[in-house]
Formats: C-alpha cells, sequence, structure tokens
C-alpha cells in the first residue's frame, strides 16, 4: 500500500484534543476529495450517534454484522471513551471539520498481536475514495503500534467491503462456525513511524 502523506492542518486545532496528534491530519483519495481525521474523543459521543441515525440500515447491520434500528448509548460510550492503548477509533470528518462522515475502529488483543478492524461510512461519501484512504491509514497506524495481524469480519454478502480489503492485500478465512460471515486478515510487516494517507480509490 503506497499513499499520499498525511498533512497536518494550518489552521488551529479542534477544541477536542486528539489522543494521538501524529495521526491526525488531512488526507487526499485519489479522486481528490480531501477529508479531516482524528481519533475520537468523550465529546465526540453526541455527534457519532448523529452520523450513526444517518447510516443507511444495511450498512448499520454490516458495521455491526445484526439488523439494528440505533446504535444505542453503551456503543457509542465505546466508541469514544476507551483506553487508546488497545483501541482506537479515527473519524472522518468533511474539510468543515464538524461533520463525521465516516469512523474506522482498530481495537486488538492485550498482547497488540491481533486487531480487528470495522468502518462505516454515509451514503453521500462512497466512491469518493475515503473508506480505502480510512483503511490504509488504520492499517499504518496499526503497524506502527506493532499489531502483527489485522482482521475485518464481514458478512458474505458484504462485497464491496471485502473488494476493497481483497485489492489491499488481505485474505479470505472462513469464520468458525458461521457461513454467512468470513473473516479478511491481512500480516503487517515491520512497524513504520511516520503516518501517511491514501490515494487509491473506493470499492464502494
Amino acid at each position: 500500500m503506497s499513499g499520499a502523506e498525511l498533512a497536518l492542518p494550518t489552521e488551529p486545532m479542534p477544541a477536542i484534543a486528539p489522543q494521538a496528534p501524529e495521526w491526525t491530519g488531512y488526507l487526499t483519495t485519489r479522486t481528490g476529495f480531501e477529508f479531516f481525521t482524528r481519533p475520537a474523543a468523550a465529546a465526540d459521543e453526541p455527534d457519532l450517534g448523529r452520523f450513526f441515525e444517518n447510516v443507511t440500515a444495511e450498512d448499520l447491520s454490516f458495521r455491526f454484522l445484526s439488523p439494528m434500528r440505533r446504535v444505542g448509548t453503551q456503543q457509542l460510550e465505546a466508541m469514544t471513551s476507551y483506553d487508546h492503548r488497545t483501541t482506537e477509533n479515527f473519524l472522518a470528518f468533511d474539510k468543515d471539520r464538524t461533520t463525521i462522515f465516516a469512523t474506522a475502529m482498530l481495537a486488538a488483543d492485550a498482547r497488540l498481536e491481533t486487531a480487528e478492524v470495522a468502518l462505516a461510512i454515509l451514503p453521500g461519501y462512497k466512491k469518493r475514495g475515503a473508506s480505502w484512504a480510512l483503511l490504509e491509514h488504520i492499517t499504518r497506524f496499526a503497524r506502527a503500534k506493532g499489531i502483527k495481524t489485522l482482521e475485518s469480519i464481514e458478512r458474505r454478502d458484504h462485497r464491496a467491503a471485502i473488494g476493497l480489503e481483497r485489492e489491499m492485500g488481505f485474505e479470505e478465512v472462513p469464520f468458525p462456525g458461521d457461513a454467512t460471515l468470513v473473516i479478511i486478515r491481512i500480516q503487517l510487516g515491520e512497524a513504520v513511524d511516520q503516518p501517511t494517507g491514501a490515494t487509491m480509490a473506493d470499492m464502494e
């Protein structure tokens, strides 16, 4: 995976101080779409809730692997208030830096050896390369933390996500006990010091 460097913001940082400032900045996709990304904070919970209210029912099902009408308070808390050691949730904002349009969450085991990633994006922001950029960004973040294996659990009918991940080098592994799910896995190499963004177009 190769991409453009993460561009640091020239204007003042947001009032919510990011937990990982070196992974905060602008990403530009191959389509030319530029957006701002940073780790989530507890104060983001209301805005993240409003974001999920605008995610389609099908995409909510893909993200949480079960049908649901709304994302509950406990789930939102888990995505905004966490230890930042084994978990990180990158929020993607439009250039106004106030509108959340996507989220990419990483959750690792205690030894930081294996981590799972899950993404969700608003329908109006698909086909701009944002999903690819976020996935590449969070993959580099995982590699920098020394994580060896990155996985995503997908429903087999989520063809767009599976296609995107396979294009990035992930491989399919059967999910034990459930033929409707599949594990998409990639083995990460050596840790890198500097974060970079992505340029490849989205598969969605």
